[in-house]
C-alpha cells in the first residue's frame, strides 16, 4: 500500500541552491503544511481543527535547505501506535518484508524512504516511533536529544517525550540531513568508550541477538575500549512500565479537550489507550515519575561525553501485518521495553541497519550523552565504511 495519505497530492519545491537541493522528502501527517489539513491519522482531526497557515519548523527548515517536499505520509492515529497499522488509512508497505508491519507510528515516512520514493522523511518519536520503523524497514533513523529541536507545527502527543526524527537509506544522506536539522556538523572524533547493554541483548530474541553480533564486532573495532554493562538495574520491564504509564497520561491530557468537545472516532486500541491514561491512579503516576528520574540518573552516569551505548533497537524483526488485537498487546509491550529509555531519559539514539533475522531487518541502536547527537552520526558513517 502507498505510504502517502489517501487523497493528498503535495509537491513544494525547496529553495534553489540549498545544501539539500536535489533531495526529496516526505512529512508524517503530524507536521503542518500551509494550506493543507493536518490529519494526524484520524478521520476527525482534520475536519474538527483549522487548516494550518504556515509550515512546521522542521518542514520549513528542509525546504529552506533546498529539499523538495513530495507528500504527507500515513501515521498511526495521533501517533498512538508502534506497529504502523491504521484502521482508517491502511498499513503502508514494508518493502524489506512484504506482509509484515512497517513499524509505527512513523510508518508511512519509513515506507516512503525504504521504497525509494524520497531520500529522507520526517517522523516523530515519543515511545519509539522512529526507532522501531527504522529497525523493521532496514533504515537509518534518529531520535534526537529531547528538547533540542523546535517542535512548532508538530502535533504533540506526550510533550515530555515527543521529538522530531527522520530516516535515510544510507549514512551519508542521513548525516547530511541531520546536519541541517541539528544545525551542527558531524563530530570529527570517534567515541572513546563503548558500552554494550547486556540485558538488552538478553531480552531480544536469540536470533535477533545473533544477527546483530557481526555489527557489534565492527563496533568493537571502531571503539576498542569496550565493556559490558547493565543499562537498567531495575529491569527493562520496569522502565517499560514507567513509560507505558506516563505516555498515555500525557496523551489524554493533550487530546482531552478535543475528545470532550467533538467526540471523535478512534480505533479500539487507540481509544483504549486514552481511556487507560485518563484512569491512571495518582500513586501509579508518582511511581512512574520516580522511575523516570532513576532512568535519567542511570543514563547520565553511563554516558558521559565520548561514550556510546549499544543495544538492539527492537527485540525481534517486524511481526506479521493484520494480527488480532489479542496478539498485539504483548508484542507492543516487548518492543517498548527496548524503547522506553528514549522517552524517559531523552538521550539521542540512532538505529543502524545492517542485520537480518528470520529474513527481515533488525536494527542496532547507539545512544550517547544528551546533546551528543552528532557523535552518533560519526558512528553511523564509520559503521557504513566498515560494512
Amino acid at each position: 500500500m502507498s505510504p502517502f495519505v489517501p487523497g493528498t497530492a503535495i509537491c513544494i519545491e525547496g529553495r534553489p541552491g540549498g545544501p539539500l537541493s536535489g533531495l526529496r522528502f516526505a512529512a508524517k501527517d503530524l507536521f503542518d503544511i500551509a494550506g493543507h489539513p493536518t490529519g494526524g491519522g484520524n478521520p476527525d482531526w482534520a475536519r474538527q481543527n483549522p487548516v494550518p497557515v504556515r509550515h512546521a519548523w522542521a518542514v520549513q527548515t528542509l525546504l529552506d535547505a533546498g529539499a523538495t517536499l513530495v507528500g504527507k505520509t500515513i501515521t498511526d492515529e495521533v501517533s498512538l501506535g508502534i506497529l504502523g497499522e491504521n484502521a482508517f488509512e491502511g498499513t503502508p508497505l514494508n518493502p524489506a518484508a512484504p506482509g509484515y508491519v512497517p513499524g509505527g507510528s512513523s510508518s508511512g515516512s519509513a515506507s516512503a524512504v525504504a521504497q525509494g520514493l524520497c531520500e529522507t522523511a520526517l517522523g516523530t518519536d515519543t515511545g519509539g516511533s522512529v526507532r522501531v520503523p527504522a529497525s523493521f524497514c532496514g533504515l537509518h533513523g534518529i531520535r534526537p536529544t529531547h528538547g533540542r529541536l523546535d517542535l512548532t507545527g508538530m502535533l504533540p502527543q506526550a510533550p515530555s517525550s515527543d521529538t522530531t526524527g527522520w530516516f535515510a537509506r544510507d549514512a551519508a544522506t542521513f548525516a547530511h540531513v541531520s546536519e541541517v536539522l541539528l544545525g551542527e556538523k558531524v563530530a570529527e572524533a570517534l567515541p572513546a568508550k563503548l558500552i554494550i547493554a547486556t540485558e538488552a541483548f538478553g531480552f531480544a530474541e536469540a536470533e535477533t541477538a545473533a544477527a546483530l553480533a557481526p555489527m557489534l564486532d565492527r563496533l568493537k573495532k571502531i571503539v576498542p575500549d569496550w565493556r559490558e554493562e547493565v543499562m537498567a538495574p531495575p529491569g527493562l520491564t520496569a522502565w517499560g512500565r514507567a513509560q507505558r504509564t506516563l505516555q498515555p497520561i500525557e496523551a489524554w491530557e493533550t487530546f482531552r479537550e478535543w475528545i470532550e468537545r467533538d467526540n471523535p472516532r478512534f480505533a479500539f486500541s487507540v481509544a483504549r489507550g486514552l481511556v487507560l491514561g485518563a484512569a491512571t491512579a495518582e500513586a501509579e503516576r508518582g511511581w512512574a515519575a520516580l522511575m523516570r528520574q532513576e532512568a535519567r540518573g542511570r543514563l547520565r552516569h553511563l554516558l558521559p561525553p565520548g561514550t556510546v551505548l549499544a543495544m538492539p533497537t527492537t527485540p525481534f524483526p517486524a511481526p506479521k501485518a493484520g494480527l488480532p488485537l489479542s496478539a498485539l498487546t504483548p508484542i507492543r509491550d516487548q518492543i517498548l521495553c527496548l524503547c522506553a529509555q528514549g522517552g524517559l531519559a531523552g538521550h539521542p539514539q540512532i538505529s543502524l541497519p545492517g542485520a537480518m533475522a528470520q529474513g527481515r531487518p533488525v536494527g542496532l541502536s547507539l545512544l550517547a550523552a544528551r546533546g551528543a547527537d552528532t557523535l552518533l552520526l560519526r558512528m553511523a558513517l564509520a559503521m557504513e565504511e566498515m560494512a
